[in-house]
């Protein structure tokens, strides 16, 4: 009889919340307003719409930036190339022009989901760390495809519009592969790394519910 051995390293902070989020990947596919977007099925002001519900979203979580700047555990994960409420805005001036704001307004799910990332990602590190890894990662992985199929599918100039997904100077799998060297170094209990996981677990919830409602609203 043979035993069932885990492979090397699958233990590890990075290689757990990867395991957890496989269904939650899979989920936010099938909502189907992703790929309507990177095909151009859907009016331009559905890709407006979600640009403005990011600006809601990373308004919050970049605020927590602030806020938590002091942790031990949060400054080694704060990273200038990151941020990505200037990129929105200037995306948002293009899409509306300059009185964008006056455009704006925040869906219920996008609610729900920024009052969440306030209450959790202001006062833990657990709870900062898990949002900046779901928003950040996410971007760096499938948004390094859905940026360009947006592009090409709006008829979008090289540098306008769609700077939210371009992160100059960095590179994706590189990245990636640091960050979660540093997330696999955090010395957290093995209660605050379930706390991570299960607030991991939440963003993608609560982002998944966000798409659910840009498309009832324009699919």
């Amino acid at each position: 009889m043979s035993l069932m051995v885990d492979p090397p390293g699958a233990d590890r902070l990075s290689a757990r919340v990867r395991r957890n989020t496989v269904g939650a990947h899979d989920e936010a596919r099938r909502s189907g307003f992703l790929d309507e977007l990177a095909t151009g099925r859907l009016p331009w002001e559905a890709y407006a719409d979600l640009t403005a519900q990011h600006w809601f979203i990373y308004e919050a979580l970049e605020s927590a930036a602030t806020t938590m700047a002091d942790d031990p555990v949060v400054a080694t994960f704060l990273f200038p190339e990151l941020r990505r409420l200037p990129s929105l805005e200037a995306d948002l001036g293009f899409l509306y022009g300059p009185r964008w704001a006056d455009h704006l307004f925040a869906l219920p799910a996008t609610t729900v989901y920024c009052t969440r990332l306030r209450d959790v990602a202001h006062r833990a590190a657990t709870g900062f760390v898990a949002h900046q890894y779901t928003r950040y990662i996410g971007d760096l992985s499938g948004g390094q495809y859905l940026g360009p199929a947006i592009a090409r599918s709006y008829g979008l100039p090289p540098t306008d519009g769609h700077r939210f997904f371009v992160f100059a100077g960095v590179d994706p799998p590189s990245f990636k592969d640091h960050y979660r060297s540093l997330l696999d170094a955090v010395p957290w209990s093995r209660v605050e790394q379930n706390e991570f996981i299960g607030e991991v677990d939440e963003a993608y919830r609560l982002n998944i519910g966000v798409l659910g409602e840009l498309q009832s609203r324009w699919g």
